[in-house]
This record gives C-alpha cells, structure tokens and sequence, in this order.
C-alpha cells in the first residue's frame, strides 16, 4: 500500500513475497491462463499522479488480490478461516503455466471469471479450451481500459454499479444462473414456472480435488433439493408434535378409505392406521362381531375384511337364488297351529298339543319337545295350540282351553311359570328383549312378568270395552311391561301403574293390523271411502306423547301386516289385501317403493335395507330388491304364509293351513293323504353355503326319485311350474 504524506509525491510500496498458505480452491480463484495481469493503480493524491511498477506474479498473495475486475472473486465469497491457515503447510504461489487450462471445478469460480471476462469485451473462449487455445488469443483484441479503471477507480465502480451482463445469444449454454448459491435458486426458478437449463456436463474432476458445494451445477443442486426434500419427509409428524394416544384420537374419526390411504404415508402413519383399537371400533359401528371383545382377534382390520367379503358373497346368494332349502320335519298327523322365530330358533305348535323347538343355527340334535302341564286328573290328550312367542331367553304357549306355559330356554323342558284364563286366549305377546308375558281372553287383558327375586307375579289385569284383536308389548321398558292392545276400532295404552289410556278411537274405523317399536306405535285402520272420503291408512303414534306422529298410504284395499320394529330407522314396510307390498318413509310421508306380484292378499312382510320379503295368502314367498323395485325370486307351498323371518344369511318361512281339522275326525292319524295336504310346512333356506357348490342352487322340485311308494301328494314344488 502506498503511503502518503503532505506535499510528498506517493512512491511505490513494495509487497512482501513471503509464502503464503494456499488452500486447495485456490485454483478456481485463479484468473484465467492467457489473460494478461494489471497491478492496481495506486489512488491519485491532489494533481500529482505516480505509478506503481506492476509487480510480478511470484510476488502476488496466493489467495488473490481483493473484489477487483478480473479475479473471479464475487462479494459473497468469503476469506478462510484464520486457523485453516495455521492448520496447512506454506505452499508457493502457482506458475502461469501450471494452472489448469479447463478452470476451476464445479465451485463456481470459472464461470463468473468467464462472465466477468465476457463483460469486459473479452474474446470468449470455449469452456473446455486447453492452454494453446488461450495463448492463441491476439492480445490486440483486448479492449483498453478506461482511464478510470487505470487509476484506480474499478473500485468504486464495482461497489457503485452492478455489472452489466451482455445480452443472451441464441445458442449461448454457458450462461449461468445468477449467484444466488446452493438449491435455493433453483428452487426459486421451479417454482417461478421457469425450467432448469439444460447444462453441458460438468468438467472432470480431478483425483485429488475435494467435492464443492454444488453451486454451479444443476444436477447437483436438484440431487441436492430431493436429498433435503427426502428428509423433511421422512421427519414424523407425530412424533414431533403429538403424542400416540393423541394422534390414536384423530385416527378415530376416519373411515376404513381415509385409513387405508394414511398407512401409505410413512411407517409412523401406518402403525397409527393399523391399530387395533381402530379396527375394532369400525367393526362395531358397521354391526360386525358385536358380541366380542377386543382381545378376541389378533388382527381386526382382518377381521372387518372377512366380515365384508362374507356379506357380499351372502347378498350375491340372495339375488341369485344360491341356497340350501330344508323342511323342519315333525310327526304325522299332526297339523301345524302356529310358528315363531327369534335368532335362528324356530318355535311351532300343533293339533295335537305338542310344542317343538329347532335351532336351525346349529342341526346337530333333534327337535326337543316342551313338557306340557298335565290336565286335571291327568285325563284327555292336551287341547290345541292357539298362539306360540319366542325371545332370547323364554318360550310361551297359549291352548284353547285359556292355559298359558311359560319356558325357559336355559333351564330345560319344564314350563317355568304356568296360569290359566277362563275363556279362550285371543292375542298372546311376549316381550322381545325382556321377560314379560301379555294375554287377552275375553274383554280381560293380562300381563304377567318376574320380580327380582325371579317370583312371578300378575303386576296389572285390565278391563277392556270389546273383544282384543292384536296385542303387543313395549320393547325395551324398564320395570313394569308396557302393552298396545287393539280391540275393534280403539287402540290401548295399557300401563301397570296406571289404568289403560286411549291412544286412538275412530268410531267405524276398525284396526287391521299392529307393529310396535321401542318409542312408536303402527296399525292400519279401515275406511269407507264413500262416507269419510278417506282411503285406508297407516297411523304412526308417538308413545310417549300419545300423539299421532304422521298417516301414511293411500289404498283402497286393507293393510293386512305391518312391520315397523325390524325394519331400517324412519322406515316401513307393509302389506295389502290388494295384493302391493309398500315401504314407506316416515319422515316424508310418503311411499318410496311399491311392487306388486302376489296372487292374492299379503299376510306377512319384513324388510331390511336393501330387500324384502312376502308372504301371500295363496302360499307364496316372494324376495324384492328394494332398490330397483324387482322381484328377485319366489318359492310356493300350499297354505298362506303366516311368518316370514330373515337374517343376513337364512331365511325361515312357515305356511300354516286355515283349517285345523280337515275331513272331520274319520281320517287316521297315519293317512299320508292328511299328512301331505293338509298338515302345513316350514321351511329353512340356508344362503351362506358355498356358491360354487353344484347342489346349492334351490331345487325346483323337492321330491326324490328313488321313493318306493306314491301318492298323489308326494310331489313337492320349490316354484309353481306348469308342468315338470
């Protein structure tokens, strides 16, 4: 540095040559071979100007002068630290001639030398030029310096005005980005909707030379970005910021698709998605294994699956008839009075005073029989079976001499609790989730149910106006049984702890037919359309507010059967002697589907949310598709279906005949004639059988040909074909 004083010309101050430590990047900060080196001018002091003679190369620090024209240095490049210096063996200064012809590596200082030499009017030189091509450079086709530049002043002019870039050729792919360093540029560039430029390959790095920092090469820079996107990826969400039992609480809210997709997301997520909690959960609010725990299974989301393929595979067999059909066998001679069914068990009275239970869920013993009470004296055989009711726990029988038994289905063949009426039983009902048992005879409604201790005991007795015709009870009450009675024209609201209340009276509109839910009361009342001008309807009363809630239908023939506790929430389902099934939808009011295709009344009906299935007087058994409004199949038997009853994967129908003594008492009891015609049939169909099977398709005709004798009425027809 010159040193000036007052009045004293500013002479020359020679620089030291002493060695200096020269780091490994110091080639790239290299000018450029070929290119001649100017000193700096000294500042000029008042109008006195001197000089300096240049100084040769050896006696130039190794690591480049300061930001000035020509040194391929930028202001964001940074000095060493100190103690790298002190760490490393003094090196001399490199010779002109042992720099590298093809420039600095990937660090980024050859290229700004180029820009920099490009913008001073220098001859450009191919990237990959070698020291011949770089001394082959006229020297006359520099361009001068301005005066400025020579005294000094690129200084200032570098600090004061950006440099200016020459404008972009066509063809020209060695112009670089601007030196904004490392991936953030690129970054910038994809995100501005612009495309990397397409980069010539990067020159060979040699043996020794340590990786930069990729600044210069695209292909590094984007490596680079996806490296540093990979990790950000890879950090888990909540195992940063959430803990487990959290993060299991949000999980909670999706469904089995949101779930599936977030296992796909990382490892954490996956483990999140698969827990068992989840799954389970999500079995029990689609209705699968309710009755299980969730240590029962190891693997619930499994579990949910197999449940799914099973009742896809059950819906295929329903739509296209792919069963197994099975007659509930019984004695002959005797002519079936009345069927129920709860849970797969099938409960059937007959003539001749017996009662049989099947269990159609297991067939692995034979049909016990239930102990009647002996009669007085023990004299007579017992009389007719009226009514038969059936729940989870208890079974109840009404003769037609007013007796009632009521049996246990976990203590044995003898009746727990036994009483009698006077007079014929008209309505028998049983609780279907409860203990507790209603009966009418006469104009007496009675209701019968255990106290704590497991002591029966009468809790309420009612008087009622006229003869009961239907008689059901509240499910789902606690303490006292509740029971809707309906007798002609007046429907009854008959509590224990208070006398029986009104719920609805039409004089001249009798009741046809009654269903009871847990908070609701359905029946159909008949009018004459050419007094009131009102069709027959159904009326939906509220229990607790014994308020009519909605009137649905419009028919000109009777609803003969209604079923409103088994059908989907808001939905009805209910038959009509003019031969239509309806359903319909309580909240609007209104009928959402009606098919027709019995040959005579509707006797019977139940629905769920995606079929239904009929009884007809003439004896046919008819399943819809809801959805599309279409009967599916159909099987006939002889007498009028007077239960129908369905799960997911059976189906239990029974065909009862109206006439309980046929031909008088002169037939035998042994007349296969009698036992055929005229003795009534259940059947079990059995839809979870193995599709593929070739005998589970339903039979056309059900009778084998191997029998040794005939009769007229051996025949059996699965559907009323014309001829066989």
């Amino acid at each position: 540095m010159a040193v000036r004083g007052r009045g004293l010309p500013a002479g020359p101050e020679p620089r030291p040559t002493l060695p200096s430590p020269q780091p490994p990047s110091a080639a790239r900060r290299s000018p450029e071979p070929g290119r001649a080196l100017r000193p700096p001018s000294p500042p000029s002091c008042g109008d006195h100007k001197t000089t300096a003679p240049a100084p040769t190369l050896a006696s130039l620090p190794a690591t480049g002068p300061g930001p000035g024209p020509g040194t391929g240095f930028t202001p964001s490049h940074r000095p060493r630290p100190q103690h790298w210096l002190h760490s490393q063996p003094p090196a001399p200064a490199p010779a002109l001639a042992s720099l590298p012809a093809t420039g600095p590596g990937p660090g980024g200082g050859g290229t700004l030398w180029r820009r920099n030499a490009r913008a001073r009017g220098a001859v450009s030189v191919p990237r990959r030029a070698g020291p011949a091509a770089m001394a082959a450079v006229p020297a006359e086709r520099e361009r001068p310096r301005p005066q400025e530049e020579r005294a000094g002043g690129a200084k200032r002019l570098r600090r004061e005005e950006p440099p200016q870039e020459p404008p972009e050729r066509p063809g020209d792919t060695s112009r670089e980005a601007p030196a904004e360093p490392g991936y953030l540029a690129l970054a910038c560039g994809l995100l501005a909707g612009g495309a990397p430029a397409r980069r010539s390959p990067a020159p060979a790095r040699p043996a020794g030379e340590p990786a930069g920092d990729g600044a210069g090469d695209g292909d590094d820079l984007l490596e680079q970005l996806i490296r540093d996107l990979n990790e950000i990826n890879e950090v888990p969400f909540f195992d940063v910021q959430l803990p487990y039992e959290l993060a299991l609480k949000i999980f909670q809210y999706l469904g089995k698709a949101e779930l599936g997709r977030c296992a796909q997301v990382s490892r954490t997520w996956k483990i999140l998605a698969e827990d068992e909690v989840l799954w389970y959960r999500l079995c029990q609010e689609e209705g699968y294994l309710l009755d299980m725990s969730i240590s029962d299974h190891s693997c619930w989301k499994l579990a949910l699956k197999n449940c799914r393929a099973r009742e896809h595979m059950l819906k295929t067999n329903w739509k296209n008839r792919v069963g197994a059909v099975s007659q509930l066998h019984y004695e002959p001679g005797r002519v079936l009075c009345d069927v129920h069914c709860c849970d797969g068990v099938v409960m059937a009275g007959y003539t001749s005073g017996e009662v049989r239970l099947w269990d159609t869920r297991t067939w692995d013993y034979t049909a016990p029989v239930l102990a009647a009470v002996p009669g007085p004296g023990g004299a007579g055989a017992p009389p007719h079976v009226s009514f038969v009711r059936i729940n989870s726990s208890l079974a109840v029988a009404a003769h037609e001499d007013g007796t009632v038994s009521v049996w246990s289905l976990l203590l044995g063949r003898e009746p727990i609790h036994h009483f009698q009426h006077n007079q014929r039983i008209q309505a028998l009902a049983l609780a279907p989730g409860g203990a507790a048992v209603a009966t009418a005879s006469g104009f007496q409604v009675r209701l019968e149910s255990p106290d704590d201790r497991g002591f029966w005991q009468t809790p309420g007795t009612f008087e009622i106006q006229k003869l009961v015709n239907f008689l059901n009870l509240v499910p789902d009450v606690t303490g006292s049984p509740v029971a809707v009675a309906a007798a002609e024209d007046i429907v009854y609201l008959l509590k224990a702890e208070d006398p029986g209340r009104i719920l609805h009276s039409v004089y001249g509109q009798p009741v046809t037919c009654l269903d009871v839910a847990a908070h609701e009361a359905a029946f159909g009342i008949k009018t004459f359309g050419w007094l009131l001008n009102e069709p027959n309807q159904i009326l939906l009363y509220n229990l607790e507010t014994n308020q009519c809630v909605t009137k649905v239908g419009n028919s000109i023939g009777d609803f003969s059967c209604v079923n409103l506790h088994s059908s989907p929430p808001n939905m009805l389902v209910a038959g009509n002697k003019d031969r239509r099934v309806r359903v319909f939808d309580l909240r609007r009011g209104e009928a959402v589907c009606s098919v027709h295709g019995h040959q005579l009344g509707v006797c019977a009906v139940q629905m769920d949310e995606w079929k239904m299935v009929s009884g007809g007087e003439e004896g046919l058994v008819c399943v819809w598709d809801q959805r599309m409004a279409t009967k599916l199949w159909e099987m006939h038997a002889r007498h009028p279906v007077r239960h129908v009853w369905f799960n997911s994967h059976s189906l239990i129908t029974a065909n009862i005949p109206e006439e309980k003594n046929p031909r008088g008492s002169s037939i035998t009891e042994d007349d296969p004639s009698l036992h055929r015609k005229y003795r009534g049939v259940i059947y079990s169909y059995e839809f979870s059988v193995d599709q593929l099977a070739v005998d589970s398709v339903l039979p056309i005709c059900r009778s084998s040909y191997d029998e040794v004798s005939g009769y007229n009425y051996n025949i059996g027809l699965a559907v009323p074909y014309d001829s066989i």
